[in-house]
């Protein structure tokens, strides 16, 4: 049984495409905000690699830290330099400068600035609380601050953003003196005053109210209101510790801001930002705002998982849109239900968000999504029989721990081996590892490996820093003289996650390893041609690793060829 796609509650985002209203900036803070959430912490790559997973869904402004904070962050920066984004713009973080110092003289000032950065965005006081007990400060002195350190960092070339801290909390203890702080950002040359919900504990009608009052009381959108310069915009910043920061940045875009700020899943502090992916499918599905770019909002499942995956989490199977719950239908009358009419229970289409219907009592949907993805480039647009086989082979392997979302790569290799097309380029005889551990000593790593290419047997010896580094040093001096393009092949990434943590140390343990093609005549430091990513699962996490190794360069001697 298939279901029936052509009727929906909701239109397709393309077909939204010429008729969509006012544009909704989206700035993601997921490198920032999002690192602040319990158990969360990303690399120098993971960071660039989000920040270009990023730019390619659409995003405006992608915040990328604080450079005074930590090397990583200085490093980030940095390196964004080097890569092209066709749709974001970079925004470094930081706070206002220091009581009774010059902004010009202050480190947090100075490093904002030599961040390079187009964005700053400058977090200053607004609670009048805060003002007095946190920071200690008078509050013109406050005020002072405000102005000074957006002014230098204006001036120094930068666009600047101001985040009212605490705004809504200040706003209802002392709404005049909210309201100074941001006039004071006014003066300093802000272009955007984001209103912030830092304890997420607002209501939605406070907010909306609240947004209406700062539109109104600083002439906003009012083409009537004469300024010798443009009036900055507003944008809003919410956390969800009374669960409504979607209900709450949605309620501050109706009152007229024209920015939303939050992360991807919704990681952060305590209980975490409001979530983009959300308010991304709600503002062009529901609202009909323009928001990221063409028809990304396709890819909003795949960046879920995929930050889910660096982040070393769990994603939330039932998470709005994006979850694998989501379209999955189980009880028997929805199932019939909406085999028939598609919308009866669903409120939108799967695909509109890059998600998919489960029937969970059959397992017969997802088909159509390895056609979309792979089909033309294996020759399965039209095999509906090879689809479904495929589609079993992946929830078998889906059941054992694997996970092909972020490991394409062995996604592929899935195919060819289910299409019948897998090239056995070699046999392995065995491998081994021997760690040899002295007092305190560091440990020495030895991997052998005997297999056979073609007619010709290798057994091979390398060392290395654990038996990982020691393997593939190994099966690289096995192959290298039969496939010299592996080395092209660079290990840039290497994650490792328990899938069945009650397991405990016989836990069954999921490997994803990320690889680098770079040119072979710049060395293993040129310049990157593409990236890919293999998965191993084992309760032995040497053996995981070794089928992601493996796969890794079955995979690119596969694209490149094996001659």
């Amino acid at each position: 049984m298939s279901a029936d796609h052509t009727a929906t509650a909701t239109p397709s985002a393309a077909d939204q495409s010429a008729s969509l209203g006012r544009r909704i900036e989206v700035y993601d803070t997921t490198l920032r905000d999002g690192t602040q959430g319990e158990g969360v912490s990303f690399s120098l790559v993971d960071k660039l690699n989000i920040a270009q997973r990023l730019d390619r869904l659409g995003v405006d402004y992608i915040e990328g830290g604080y450079p005074l904070s930590n090397p990583k962050d200085v490093a980030f920066f940095d390196g964004i330099k080097n890569i092209n984004l066709e749709n974001a713009k970079i925004c470094a973080f930081g706070m206002t400068r220091r009581k009774g110092i010059a902004a010009a003289d202050d480190p947090g000032m100075r490093a904002l600035v030599a961040s390079g950065a187009p964005v700053i965005t400058i977090v200053g006081k607004t609670w009048d609380l805060h003002v007095d007990e946190v920071i200690r400060v008078s509050r013109d002195e406050n005020l002072a601050m405000i102005v000074d350190s957006l002014t230098f960092c204006r001036e120094q070339g930068a666009e600047v953003f101001y985040d009212a801290e605490h705004f809504f909390d200040g706003y209802r203890a002392n709404p005049e003196y909210a309201l100074e702080t941001l006039r004071a950002a006014v003066g300093g040359g802000a272009t955007r005053l984001i209103l912030c919900d830092t304890n997420g504990g607002s209501l939605p009608d406070e907010v909306r109210k609240a947004t209406e009052h700062v539109m109104t009381s600083l002439g906003l959108g009012n083409p009537t209101v004469e300024s010798p310069t443009p009036a900055p915009s507003l944008g809003i910043h919410v956390h969800n510790d009374g669960g409504l920061a979607v209900a709450n940045s949605l309620a501050a875009i109706e009152a007229g801001a024209v920015q939303v700020q939050g992360t991807i899943n919704g990681i952060g502090e305590r209980c975490g930002n409001v979530d983009l992916l959300t308010m991304a499918a709600n503002l062009r599905l529901k609202l009909n705002y323009e928001c990221l770019t063409g028809t990304t909002l396709g890819g909003l499942t795949d960046i879920s998982r995929y930050v889910y995956e660096l982040a070393n989490m769990l994603p939330t199977s039932n998470q709005p849109y994006v979850g694998t719950a989501a379209f999955a239908h189980k009880g028997g009358m929805h199932v019939h239900a909406v085999q028939r009419i598609a919308h009866s229970y669903e409120h939108v289409s799967p695909e509109s968000v890059g998600n998919v219907r489960r029937v969970l009592v059959s397992e017969l949907s997802g088909a159509s999504n390895i056609s979309a993805t792979l089909g033309e480039k294996f020759g399965i647009a039209e095999d509906k029989e090879l689809q479904r086989k495929i589609l079993e082979k992946v929830q078998d392997r889906e059941h054992e721990g694997y996970q092909y979302e972020v490991a394409t790569a062995s996604f592929e290799l899935l195919l060819h081996e289910v299409k019948g097309t897998l090239p056995q380029l070699w046999d392995l005889d065995h491998y081994r590892c021997v760690i040899f551990k002295h007092d305190s000593e560091p440990a020495i790593t030895e991997a052998i490996v005997k297999l056979l290419v073609g007619d010709a047997l290798e057994h091979r010896v390398a060392e290395g820093d654990g038996p990982v580094n020691a393997l593939d040093g190994a099966l690289r001096k096995c192959l290298l003289p039969h496939f010299p393009q592996l080395a092209d092949v660079h290990l840039r990434d290497y994650r490792v996650r328990v899938v069945n943590p009650t397991a405990e140390s016989a836990a069954k343990v999921r490997v994803i390893a990320e690889f680098a093609v770079v040119d072979s005549n710049a060395g293993s430091d040129g310049r990157t041609i593409s990236r890919f990513s293999t998965i191993g699962v084992n309760e032995n996490i040497v053996d995981a690793s070794w089928e992601a190794i493996a796969d890794a360069f079955v995979f690119h001697l596969i694209e490149t060829g094996t001659e």
